[in-house]
C-alpha cells in the first residue's frame, strides 16, 4: 500500500495526470454547459421566462398604483396644507382686527377714565371750596354774633355807666315827641 501512495504522490508532484472525458471527446466543462443547456431549454419549454415575466409585471403595476395612490394623498395632503395655510392666514387676520378693536377699546377706555378723573377732581375741589365758603359763612356769623353780643353787653354797660334817671327821661321825651 505503501507503494500505492508513492506513486501517486510522483504523480502529484512531476508526472502528468490526465484529464477525465466522457465517451473520448466530453471534458467536464462541455458536460456542464451541455447540462445548462438542457436546464435552460426545459425551463424555456414550461414558459419560466413568461412566469417570471408576468411576476414582473404584475409587481410593477402594483408599484404603479402605490405611486399613483401616494401621487393623490400628496395631493390631497397640498390641498390640506393650502386650505390650512388659508385658515391661518384668515385666523392672522382675525387677530390683527381683534388687536386693533382692543387697542382702540384701551384707548377709549382710558380717555374716559381721564375725563371721569378729571370731572371727579373737579367735583371734588367745587365741594371743597363749597365747604371752605360754608365754614367761612359760619365762621363770619358766628364772629358777628360775638361782636353784636360783646357790642350790647358794652353798650348796656356804658348805658348804665352814663345815663341815668335823667336822661332816660330825656331820651323818652325825644323820643315821644319825634313821633
Amino acid at each position: 500500500m505503501l507503494d500505492l501512495l508513492v506513486h501517486a504522490a510522483e504523480v502529484a508532484h512531476g508526472g502528468e495526470h490526465a484529464e477525465p472525458t466522457a465517451f473520448g471527446f466530453l471534458t467536464p466543462a462541455m458536460t456542464i454547459a451541455i447540462a445548462m443547456l438542457v436546464v435552460i431549454a426545459i425551463m424555456l419549454r414550461a414558459g419560466v421566462p413568461g412566469m417570471i415575466a408576468r411576476g414582473l409585471d404584475s409587481q410593477i403595476d402594483a408599484i404603479r398604483k402605490q405611486l399613483d395612490e401616494a401621487a393623490k394623498l400628496r395631493a390631497e395632503a397640498e390641498e390640506l396644507k393650502a386650505s390650512y395655510a388659508k385658515k391661518m392666514a384668515a385666523a392672522d387676520g382675525e387677530i390683527a382686527e381683534l388687536k386693533a378693536s382692543a387697542e382702540k377699546q384701551a384707548e377709549e377706555i382710558v380717555a374716559k377714565a381721564k375725563a371721569d378723573a378729571a370731572g371727579l377732581v373737579q367735583r371734588r375741589k367745587k365741594m371743597a371750596q363749597d365747604k371752605i365758603a360754608a365754614a367761612e359763612r359760619e365762621a363770619v356769623e358766628q364772629l358777628r354774633a360775638k361782636a353784636a353780643t360783646a357790642a350790647a353787653a358794652a353798650s348796656r354797660a356804658l348805658i348804665a355807666e352814663q345815663h341815668g334817671a335823667d336822661a332816660d327821661r330825656k331820651l323818652a321825651d325825644e323820643i315821644i315827641s319825634g313821633l
